[in-house]
């Protein structure tokens, strides 16, 4: 089965691409196709172009019309974890450096759920 999974990262350098410490500034997402025995099928990225840079779309509005099975970030405020789980998208924790890292991480079943914002978000 293909899961499609989104992370924010800060430059789009492949699997080398340094992982965002902040979700809604990011300046981008990695969209990443991955197949539990076969791993990574697909890799794309997409610029954030919502409300945060001057789009008319909140950050998970955005990412949500991409159709994720999972969000994976460093940290995410509490508005943003409630409308990726209405929506039926995983929100996941890593404390990864790279892409590379956080897509292992993901394909070994090591990511623990986000349940909870961050403390210092703007949105909450």
């Amino acid at each position: 089965m293909v899961e499609r999974i989104i992370v924010p990262v800060l430059e789009k350098m492949g699997e080398t691409s340094p992982v965002s410490p902040h979700f809604g500034r990011a300046p981008y997402f990695a969209i990443a196709e991955i197949e539990s025995e076969e791993g990574l099928q697909r890799l794309d990225f997409k610029a954030n172009i919502s409300t945060h840079f001057g789009g008319e779309e909140r950050p998970p509005d955005l990412l949500i019309s991409f159709k994720p099975d999972a969000i994976i970030t460093v940290g995410m405020g509490p508005r943003a974890i409630r409308l990726f789980q209405a929506a039926g998208v995983a929100v996941l924790q890593t404390n990864a450096n790279t892409l590379g890292e956080v897509l292992s991480a993901f394909i070994r079943n090591e990511l623990r759920e986000l349940t909870e914002g961050c403390r210092e978000a703007r949105h909450k």
